[in-house]
């Protein structure tokens, strides 16, 4: 299994701690969130322990969505080292629950940032089929993971989701890791304000 110091260049970093499934609702921040991302507007749907997820308009039922952005905050990771841990602990739990790594990649630090790291995989299940983009990152001082997420249903899903990776995962992969308006865990969390 790679790491996130030795990643190898066809594997992707999923940060999340299993396949995004249906949850009960959770209690949204006060007031009305929302991001953009690949030219779509996504509203806050539910959030529980530091995980955030988003859908579009048209999307609210969390138990059969299509596209969603989930943020993880990390509160106890203060550096680059803890990122890489949990990125490392993220692919691990995901190549656990049979997920299929397309790619991982890790950007070095430089002065002016920190490192980040990039997971890719897919989630087929016997009815699904769910792409996961995982971009881990510190962000207001803690490690932070933005996860873009596309699920297609049927028995034929897997060859759609092959066409549509092959026609949108490579700029989807780019506008995720160019992303830079993304809600602060300080709003998304007032209580650990």
């Amino acid at each position: 299994m790679p790491t996130i110091h030795g990643l190898m260049p066809w594997a992707a970093l999923l940060l999340m701690a299993g396949p995004i499934t249906a949850r009960a609702a959770g209690a949204p921040p006060a007031s009305p969130v929302a991001l953009k991302f690949a030219d779509q507007t996504y509203l806050h749907r539910w959030s529980s322990n530091h995980q955030h997820e988003f859908t579009p308009v048209g999307q609210e039922d969390l138990s059969r969505w299509t596209d969603m952005v989930t943020i993880n905050t990390y509160p106890g990771v203060s550096d680059g080292e803890g990122l890489a841990d949990v990125a490392n602990r993220v692919l691990g739990n995901y190549t656990r629950n049979k997920a299929m790594v397309l790619r991982t990649d890790s950007i070095p630090r430089t002065p002016a940032r920190p490192a980040e790291h990039l997971i890719v995989v897919v989630f087929p299940a016997r009815d699904t089929i769910e792409a996961v983009f995982a971009r881990l990152r510190m962000a207001d001082g803690r490690g932070t993971a933005v996860i873009y997420s596309h699920r297609l249903y049927g028995g034929k899903a897997g060859e759609a989701m092959a066409a549509w990776l092959k026609a949108h995962g490579t700029t989807l992969e780019r506008r995720l890791m160019a992303l830079q308006e993304v809600p602060s865990h300080r709003i998304l969390e007032p209580a650990s304000r």
